[in-house]
Order: C-alpha cells, then sequence, then structure tokens
C-alpha cells in the first residue's frame, strides 16, 4: 500500500503553486535539491508522474491536477480541524472550473450554471475569454468544462468532445415601427442600420451569404464580438441587431424590442467541451447530464 507523506504534499503543492523548484524552495525555506528528493518521493509513492516540464517552468499533468486538489482539500481539512475545534465550524465545498466564451449568451450560460450557483456544497469558477484561451486552460487542467457555441475539432493532440446542450433560433430585433409599418425583408436591409456581431463570428458568415444572395450592401451600425451589447445597443436604438432572441428575452417581453424577422437557414448552436481525462470531475459529469435532459437550458 502506498504511503502518504504529509510533508511530500505540502512540498508539492509549493511547486504546483508556483511553477518551479526554485521558487518552491525559497518559500519553503529550504535547498532546491530537498524539493525535488520530496517531489520524487511523493510520484514514486503514487505511482504517477504529477509534472511536465515545459521550457523554464513545470506544468501539472492530469493526474498531478488530481493530486493538487486532493492536497488543497487535506490541507484545507488541516485548517478546519483547527477551526472546529476553536469553535469556528466550516463546511466543507467541492468545485467545479467553468470557461465560458466571451461572446456567449449571458441568459444561456445563467441557465445552464442555475442548478449549481445556490448549491452550498459548491464552489462555482468562472473565467471568460476567447476559446483558445480558454481551451488551453482546459489543456493545463485549470478548468473542467468550457461553454461555447462552436464545437470544437478533435486531432492528433486534443481528444476533445463538443456536447450539442441547446441550439437557438437567429432573428433580426429592434425597436418597434411606426405608424403600423412592418419590417420588410430582405428589401429594409438596404436602408436600416445594422448591429452585426464580429466577422469571425459564424452567425455573421452565414448572414453576409443572405445578404450577397440578395446583392444588399449593408450600413453597418456596429460589430460587436459580444452578444449583451448588441442587446444593449438594439435597446438603445442603435439600429437593427442579429440576435437569438433568448438573448432578449426580457426586451421582447416588455415591448422594448419587437422581432422583425427569424431566420430558418440560421441556428445558434450551444456547446459544452470537455476533454478525455481519467479522472473527470464529477460535477462536470453532472453538468453535462443537467443539460442534457433539458433540466437547465431552456430551449
Amino acid at each position: 500500500m502506498a504511503f502518504l507523506n504529509y510533508h511530500h504534499l505540502r512540498y508539492f503543492r509549493a511547486i504546483a503553486h508556483d511553477g518551479t523548484l526554485t521558487g518552491a524552495a525559497q518559500s519553503l525555506g529550504v535547498s532546491q535539491s530537498a524539493v525535488s528528493v520530496q517531489l520524487r518521493q511523493l510520484e514514486d509513492s503514487l505511482g504517477q508522474p504529477l509534472f511536465l516540464r515545459e521550457k523554464k517552468s513545470l506544468v501539472l499533468t492530469e493526474a498531478g491536477r488530481i493530486a493538487l486538489e486532493y492536497a488543497e482539500t487535506i490541507f484545507q481539512s488541516g485548517e478546519e480541524l483547527v477551526s472546529v475545534l476553536g469553535g469556528r465550524p466550516t463546511e466543507k465545498r467541492r468545485v467545479l472550473r467553468v470557461g465560458s466564451v466571451s461572446t456567449l449568451s449571458r441568459k444561456f450560460q445563467l441557465a445552464c450554471l442555475q442548478p449549481f450557483i445556490a448549491r452550498a456544497d459548491v464552489e462555482l469558477v468562472l473565467r471568460s475569454g476567447s476559446l483558445a484561451e480558454l481551451l488551453a486552460q482546459l489543456k493545463s487542467h485549470t478548468l473542467d468544462l468550457v461553454l461555447s457555441n462552436l464545437p470544437v475539432r478533435r486531432d492528433l493532440e486534443n481528444d476533445w468532445h463538443s456536447h450539442l446542450l441547446a441550439q437557438q433560433p437567429v432573428s433580426l430585433v429592434g425597436q418597434k415601427l411606426g405608424r403600423g409599418r412592418r419590417f420588410k425583408f430582405p428589401d429594409d436591409l438596404r436602408t436600416t442600420p445594422l448591429l452585426l456581431p464580429s466577422l469571425d463570428s459564424h452567425l455573421r458568415a452565414a448572414f453576409d451569404l443572405i445578404l450577397q444572395k440578395h446583392g444588399i450592401r449593408p450600413i453597418i451600425a456596429a460589430e460587436v464580438d459580444d452578444m449583451a451589447m448588441l442587446r444593449l445597443l438594439a435597446r438603445d436604438g442603435g439600429g437593427v441587431a442579429l440576435v437569438p432572441p433568448v438573448v432578449v428575452t426580457g426586451e421582447l417581453k416588455r415591448g422594448q424590442l419587437v422581432e422583425l424577422h427569424r431566420f430558418k437557414e440560421i441556428h445558434e448552436n450551444f456547446h459544452a467541451i470537455s476533454p478525455s481525462r481519467r479522472f473527470p470531475n464529477p460535477l462536470a459529469e453532472e453538468l453535462l447530464k443537467t443539460a442534457k435532459t433539458g433540466k437547465a437550458i431552456h430551449r
């Protein structure tokens, strides 16, 4: 049976936080060789490599990320022991780390994560950024799941899984036209200022094809890579926005905006990206299961 040494974990934790043997040794006040020996003994005891050397730093392996989570729990338990005996009881919480592409609908994110927000046993860590940035964090085991409006292709280096969670229609929305006027598609697009997603959006690519088909050169008031900003600009009368109606649900109900035209050929898909892991986070698995059964996502 493997023997787990508390001091081994302390040294390992310091290396994981600093990313170098030298920095960990300085923070612990010991020699670098002592830190190296303690790490090697822990890896021998667990039978797993805990770090990969990349350039001048040490990066956690998947086993290393799991070991760090347990190490943090063990040290937290030690702190809880002191707190409990000192009359200050605490509760243990599991961590779910989710990344979300910055262009993704906030309403979708909220619907997807809502079941975990109010749970006393879950600490939810949210990160936002580009898909490339978030996939890098997913690869380095600092995220458990990435929410995206695009699937990710698997390749020889990355065994990604793209789970389709929901699909939403896409529409042109704007303020109500006066005097009983109706929006005439596609003719009104020739004279109407448009609020569009940026050029790298798949929605924009599909919309541009439709414009090209009808021979329309659009009047672009703004190009925005954030759905929340598109919603605000449309609400304030900046133009007609190309968005999934779910983004402007509140404004549509209150009559601040109206749906002018719904596209049959354009959809916004919502995906959860997960990697193949020997030790998946059970909370991430629970999120996927809940979303796929429709308990968290309103389609």
